[in-house]
């Protein structure tokens, strides 16, 4: 089943937006193997940086493009359907469809691919109006 963004934003909570993305993954799994160099190179090049920007831009530095999430440190552009070392070196479509892409900080990006949410159990308590008020409930 093909995730998208436009179906992302459509989900209200933090967490069910990290439920819907993750992939569980396995920490020193193989992605690109011996061919890493073309990733990186990938996501250096200007094409990629003026792509990232504007997604960044869209998502308004948020994590998971959710309000009230804002990022302050580094912002990872994160590929909702995984790409392959095949899919940069065919310039498939994929790799810069904005429908296919969110930002995210670094321990939300791992939460995603490796199914450990400890690092993003910090995620804040929905506020009700008067929950700071116990006797205006």
């Amino acid at each position: 089943m093909m995730k998208t963004y436009s179906e992302l934003i459509r989900i209200p909570t933090f967490e069910e937006r990290y439920q819907y993305l993750r992939l569980s993954g396995k920490v020193a799994e193989e992605t690109f193997g011996f061919r890493r160099w073309l990733n990186q190179e990938f996501y250096h090049s200007d094409e990629w940086l003026k792509f990232r920007n504007k997604i960044i831009i869209r998502d308004n530095g948020c994590d998971l493009a959710l309000e009230g999430f804002e990022i302050f440190g580094s912002i990872i552009i994160h590929h909702i359907n995984p790409i392959t070392y095949e899919d940069i070196l065919n310039r498939n479509p994929c790799v810069f469809d904005p429908d296919n892409v969110v930002s995210t900080k670094l321990s939300t990006h791992n939460a995603i691919h490796y199914g450990d949410k400890s690092p993003i159990s910090h995620i804040p308590t929905e506020r009700t109006k008067n929950d700071t008020c116990p006797w205006r409930r």
